[in-house]
């Protein structure tokens, strides 16, 4: 018996938010299986966005055609009802209607979030932005997918936040949108369920972003010697294990067993069997039960 190792040829995804981070490794992990990605974003090689990043969608859609799929990246403000129609429109004309993989993972709310502070003490309106940018996105882009999936009768909707219980996350703001946006997983797959469409949310676990990475002044390559300052940071994993994940829910057929489910990459690894970039397959929830549980309490079921 021979196995696909591209499985996702001729199928289209778009991947919301692929700039930089997880949906970035989404992006080019879907490609590497294979994959049409459409990348999009406001950071752009036309200007930054107000991250002031210098991480680039047309970056990402290089790195999604170098690992063998096709990157197309498409400057997008998911704030915007009308820039997302005309994405969706423009893929629907380029691609004969086809959506196959829908990846909501805009985020931006790094700077936004007070981890310092309680609700009644937080600044209303940053809080409030904070929402805007990391739900409302969500919404519209999938206000205007959707209907490509829907007429095709199949599709994956994948909904991207941080843990997969109702444990909570530390900051009001921030636990109030990752908590909304398993609820959008789950809202979606009750009204997609009978079009045969499925949705899902996903977490990763201590993820190694660009930002991150700066952070402990360390590089992908070097990454280890973050541990040094942080013991738990010798259990995270980079963008191409998240990556990775959604491309085996994408292959998966099938993946409507799961729909409405809350998973995250410690457990997908078991199923699936993918292993991170460097070969190993780190697992945070091992790593909390055995090392954080004592001082901070269960990580909690998934939902």
């Amino acid at each position: 018996m021979t196995t696909d190792i591209r499985p996702l040829t001729g199928k289209v995804a778009l991947v919301a938010g692929g700039t930089r981070g997880g949906g970035r490794g989404i992006a080019v992990e879907l490609g590497a299986a294979g994959a049409t990605v459409y990348v999009t974003g406001r950071s752009s090689a036309a200007g930054r966005s107000d991250l002031d990043r210098p991480e680039t969608i047309e970056d990402s859609a290089r790195r999604v055609t170098a690992a063998g799929g096709l990157g197309i990246p498409v400057r997008t403000d998911h704030s915007s009802p009308e820039e997302v129609r005309a994405l969706v429109e423009r893929i629907a004309a380029e691609q004969d209607g086809r959506l196959d993989v829908l990846v909501n993972c805009v985020w931006g709310g790094d700077p936004l979030t007070d981890w310092e502070h309680p609700l009644w003490e937080q600044d209303l309106e940053t809080g409030l932005r904070l929402l805007r940018q990391a739900v409302e996105t969500h919404v519209i882009t999938s206000r205007f997918a959707l209907p490509l999936m829907v007429a095709r009768n199949s599709g994956l909707v994948v909904e991207v936040t941080d843990g997969n219980t109702a444990r909570y996350r530390g900051s009001f703001f921030y636990d109030l949108a990752k908590s909304a946006v398993i609820r959008l997983a789950v809202g979606q797959a009750a009204e997609l369920k009978p079009h045969g469409v499925a949705a899902v949310a996903i977490s990763p676990g201590f993820l190694r972003s660009e930002a991150l990475l700066e952070h402990f002044g360390v590089t992908e390559a070097t990454w280890t010697r973050g541990a040094e300052r942080d013991p738990s940071f010798a259990h995270s994993e980079s963008p191409a294990y998240l990556g990775r994940a959604v491309a085996a829910l994408a292959a998966d057929r099938h993946v409507m067993a799961k729909t409405g489910r809350a998973l995250a990459t410690w457990g997908l690894y078991r199923e699936y069997g993918f292993t991170d970039a460097d070969g190993t397959q780190p697992d945070f929830a091992a790593h909390w039960a055995r090392d954080l549980e004592e001082e901070h309490g269960p990580l909690g079921d998934p939902l």
